[in-house]
């Protein structure tokens, strides 16, 4: 009872585990040993003995009662009171135990956190560095770009210079080359004029001499050979082929024509004539329509005579074709008319025959009518001023027979030449064409 005493009274509680100083210190100290176990880390707590306590001031309540005997419950409840506050003193340490142990993980953490970002912003930097690097590299291209873009600039502006120079010169050129053409048209009109005039004449000395009742001979008087079309000059007995005097119905208009009175029966209308190039056949609007060049070798008979012609009554139409290795090939159309002036001369076409292909190289539907100074073609170009000729162009089309004319040996790969596709291909130009009409009652 005495030790119980002396332990409340003189002795306490120690904590012996990590503090290996104070431990020895109490090695010559009779102790009683409580020893508590948490996670990896051990607790010794120690209560000194009976003997030891002996030494201390005895508890006693007076100076009366100091060699009375202790009552034994009352030490047992004073031990029981000892065991609690060191087991609130244990609960307390571990308390403390645990947040330390907590304090040191979020430390821990904190570290690795703080290691990561560290890495990571030593990341980053590098990456950077290399953006930057990377940027100096294209600002160093861009750069050499620009300044290799500007002398090609300077380049190209040294080039179109030079090409509106080109350009100024040429058009000067041929301003003066239209110039001479225009006198040599005025020279050739005076010189056909004077070619019709002489043979008006030998036709009238013809007819003077003639008997009356020969079929092949002409009439006496002039205005008894003027005839509607070819077709009505054959049916009145005339079948040799050659130059006649046609009238359209209703009107003083007189055109000189030449008449195939042998191909197929006779009675053909001579349209058009290609045959050596001798004619240019690159014309102006007002050309085509009226006609130009000679009956007697290359010649347009005109627009405005054959829509007229051809919209009295059903005509149809046969082209000719004659390549430059001797062979021969034609397209008949069972149906053919031009529609006026005001409706560009609309080409209608139906019905095909023939050799020359057996689609119409002349694209269909009807096509208008364009030359070099009046664009009525389906193209964003100009199909007549790229191809040459007045031509029904679509988008510059199949087919041109007015083209650019080229001899033997030159004929090949000529897109502007004188093409029929669907017999000989876009780059084959012909050696000659013809195009002709008569009435469909013929």
């Amino acid at each position: 009872m005495q030790l119980a005493a002396c332990f409340f009274l003189g002795c306490g509680i120690f904590l012996a585990s990590g503090y290996n100083s104070f431990s020895k210190s109490m090695e010559t100290i009779g102790k009683k040993q409580y020893q508590v176990q948490h996670g990896s880390c051990s607790y010794t707590f120690l209560l000194p003995e009976a003997d030891n306590c002996r030494s201390s001031a005895p508890y006693v309540s007076n100076a009366v009662q100091r060699d009375a005997p202790l009552d034994y419950d009352d030490s047992v409840q004073r031990l029981q009171l000892l065991e609690n506050i060191m087991e609130n003193n244990t609960q307390w340490l571990m308390k403390v135990i645990n947040q330390t142990t907590r304090l040191e993980l979020q430390l821990l953490e904190h570290s690795l956190s703080t290691d990561k970002l560290e890495r990571q912003i030593s990341d980053q930097t590098n990456e950077i560095t290399k953006l930057q690097e990377k940027n100096s590299f294209l600002e160093k291209r861009v750069l050499e770009m620009e300044d290799k873009h500007m002398l090609q600039l300077k380049s190209i502006k040294d080039e179109k210079d030079q090409l509106q120079v080109l350009v100024a010169r040429q058009n000067s050129i041929i301003e003066e080359l239209e110039r001479q053409l225009v006198t040599a048209t005025v020279n050739n009109s005076v010189l056909q004029k004077q070619q019709h005039d002489l043979m008006e004449t030998v036709h009238s000395l013809l007819t003077m001499i003639s008997t009356p009742n020969s079929k092949n001979n002409f009439i006496a008087k002039e205005e008894q050979i003027s005839f509607k079309d070819c077709a009505e000059a054959f049916k009145s007995g005339l079948t040799t082929s050659g130059i006649y005097t046609l009238t359209v119905s209703n009107t003083a208009q007189e055109k000189k024509a030449y008449c195939d009175m042998e191909t197929g029966g006779g009675g053909w209308t001579v349209i058009q004539k290609r045959e050596d190039g001798s004619v240019d056949f690159h014309r102006t609007w007002k050309e085509y329509k009226m006609g130009f060049g000679d009956p007697a070798g290359e010649y347009w008979l005109g627009n405005e005579f054959v829509s007229q012609l051809t919209n009295q009554k059903r005509y149809v139409l046969k082209i000719q074709l004659k390549d430059w290795e001797g062979n021969e090939a034609y397209s008949l159309y069972d149906h053919f008319s031009l529609a006026s002036e005001e409706q560009k001369y609309r080409i209608y076409l139906k019905g095909l025959t023939g050799t020359a292909g057996k689609i119409s190289s002349i694209s269909q539907p009807g096509n208008d009518f364009s030359t070099k100074d009046a664009d009525n073609d389906k193209c964003i170009c100009k199909c007549s001023q790229m191809l040459t000729g007045g031509w029904w162009f679509d988008a510059c089309g199949p087919s041109n027979l007015n083209g650019m004319y080229y001899p033997l040996r030159q004929n090949n790969n000529k897109f502007n030449g004188i093409k029929w596709y669907y017999w000989k291909g876009s780059g084959y130009s012909l050696k000659a064409t013809t195009m002709m009409i008569r009435p469909a009652d013929f």
